[in-house]
């Protein structure tokens, strides 16, 4: 008979321990046999090969102010 209190905390986690190997190897077993990691994998995916376009779609942007934009009123230093 068991008496210690650390001896019936491993007891109970040993016994957990024992439950969840016990369900991960059933799950296991009944797992299809094409999803074993040994199977070549099949994504259902297609690819089809198209040529580039010679130009592009969109013009390159062109910005509307040339040089410097000024200062906002309140980062402008003291007049003069």
């Amino acid at each position: 008979m068991i008496k210690s209190s650390s001896a019936r905390t491993f007891a109970g986690i040993a016994g957990g321990a024992v439950v969840t190997l016990g369900i991960v190897g059933a799950t296991i077993a009944q797992a299809a046999p094409g999803a074993m990691a040994d199977s070549e994998m099949l994504t259902g995916t297609t690819s089809t090969v198209t040529t580039a376009p010679g130009t592009p779609p969109i013009p390159m942007a062109q910005p509307s102010i040339k040089g410097p934009a000024p200062l906002p009123v309140e980062q402008q230093g003291l007049p003069g």
